[in-house]
């Protein structure tokens, strides 16, 4: 807890508070407690269930309260399984306490506003469509309770070290509340159908056992996209252990594999690709140089002008780098472009000499990426240049080196969104005198 500065541990004791007052009224409220036990030990299990295996959290059976509870009884759905729940890091009570009061907050205003729009009767009759009416208006207060909440103690825990809610301590104040709640309301929407299929069956002559069978499908489909996203996290790990690896090696262009990635998937966003190939050449300009890990660390860190030897040495690393990578089925076109980033338009390129169109379309945008960011960042033997001054380079070489549909997409969407290079080589002490920067077809050292 002493990890979590004092006011956001202040902000979880007022949500505590504000849960706590929502539950003041149950004495005088008709409860249903069985119903309240079961709903309360059904959500407890689903949410150890889905945090042990899939890593989220279960919503169908709060929302579910919400149709089928009054609001202080829906409140209390999920507290048996917010405070006894697994957590693996920081401070067990404190966020858990913190789970409990966001949950008992949601859910109880998410019930306040379906029974204020009449939706308990709407369930009980099973009147459809008018039942989705307030079903609707009772998961966008759910989510917006809950993101708001969220965007708090990210905005509170601003410049601590790691707190018990995770690497919250790290997010600036402006962007705390960027997209919460657009990015929530598709996936707590999903579970709110299933919720309010759930409280439209209990309420049915089939009852409570009828409703519980909704939970299949969902866990079914919840188990398939957690396997999706295993993967894809294995892909990232993947891919982030080749690039760390080059980024040991190559000290001089710490960050640039990232970087050409970002550059190459705003070119391919702007030229009208669709996510997957976006994604697809992201992972093209991360990797493009992960052939460096095969040529001699002395050749990658020289100084010095390159031998003729050295230079033909160090072209392989695109060679190296496609055998790598091409057993890697996801990357798709991606392996294409680790091979072929430094050929070129007039076919002077290596390692093949392609011509024009010949040379694959991704390996076209990584071309493009890896030189402007090259230009754009400081190396230890000279200075980064403008951005302008860099579009002015790559424009003057489109055509012979670049393929000039790609350059004029990087500048479009750096004219929209800009570029912010960073230094990647060690600290550079201000004695050292840089030398003018050379054209761009000597700027990439390999």
């Amino acid at each position: 807890m002493e990890a979590t500065p004092a006011r956001a541990r202040a902000y979880v004791v007022c949500v505590a508070a504000g849960a706590l007052w929502c539950l003041l009224p149950l004495p005088a409220v008709h409860t249903p407690w069985w119903a309240v036990a079961l709903l309360a030990a059904l959500y407890a299990g689903c949410e150890q269930v889905a945090r042990r295996r899939f890593a989220g959290t279960f919503y169908p059976v709060l929302l579910a309260a919400a149709f089928l509870l009054p609001p202080p009884a829906a409140a209390l759905v999920p507290l048996p399984g917010a405070l006894f729940s697994r957590v693996d890091q920081g401070s067990p009570w404190l966020r858990r306490g913190w789970r409990a009061a966001q949950l008992a907050l949601s859910v109880w205003a998410a019930a306040r506003v379906h029974w204020a729009l009449g939706g308990r009767n709407a369930v009980v009759a099973s009147d459809f469509p008018y039942a989705l009416v307030p079903a609707l208006a009772a998961v966008l207060a759910f989510c917006l309770v809950l993101t708001v909440l969220d965007g708090g103690i990210l905005a509170l825990a601003v410049g601590a070290p790691p707190t018990p809610f995770g690497q919250w301590g790290r997010m600036p104040v402006r962007r705390a509340w960027r997209g919460l709640f657009l990015r929530s309301l598709a996936p707590i929407g999903v579970h709110g159908l299933a919720g309010l299929m759930m409280a439209v069956l209990w309420r049915s002559p089939y009852g409570p056992v009828a409703a519980l069978l909704v939970l299949l499908p969902m866990g079914v489909s919840w188990w398939v996209f957690a396997q999706y996203h295993q993967e894809r996290a294995a892909h990232q790990a993947t891919i982030r252990a080749l690039v760390q690896a080059v980024d040991i090696k190559d000290g001089y262009t710490r960050g640039h594999s990232e970087r050409v990635g970002q550059a190459s998937m705003m070119i391919a966003r702007e030229l009208g690709m669709d996510d997957s190939r976006v994604e697809v050449l992201r992972f093209a300009g991360i990797l493009h140089d992960v052939g460096k890990l095969g040529v001699p660390t002395r050749l990658l860190r020289k100084d010095g002008p390159l031998t003729p030897e050295e230079r033909r040495v160090i072209e392989l690393h695109p060679e190296y780098g496609h055998e790598m990578v091409r057993g890697i089925g996801f990357l798709g076109e991606a392996r294409a472009a680790v091979l072929h980033h430094h050929e070129r338009l007039d076919g002077s390129g290596y390692p093949y000499g392609l011509l024009g169109s010949q040379i694959p379309e991704s390996a076209r945008v990584v071309a493009v990426a890896d030189a402007f960011d090259a230009m754009t960042s400081t190396r230890s033997y000279r200075r980064a240049r403008p951005v302008s001054a860099a579009l002015e380079e790559l424009s003057r070489c489109a055509g012979s080196q670049f393929d000039p549909l790609m350059v004029t997409a990087l500048a479009r969407a750096l004219g929209r969104c800009g570029w912010h290079p960073s230094v990647t080589a060690d600290e550079v002490q201000s004695s050292i005198v840089f030398p003018p920067s050379p054209p761009v077809s000597s700027v990439l050292r390999g």
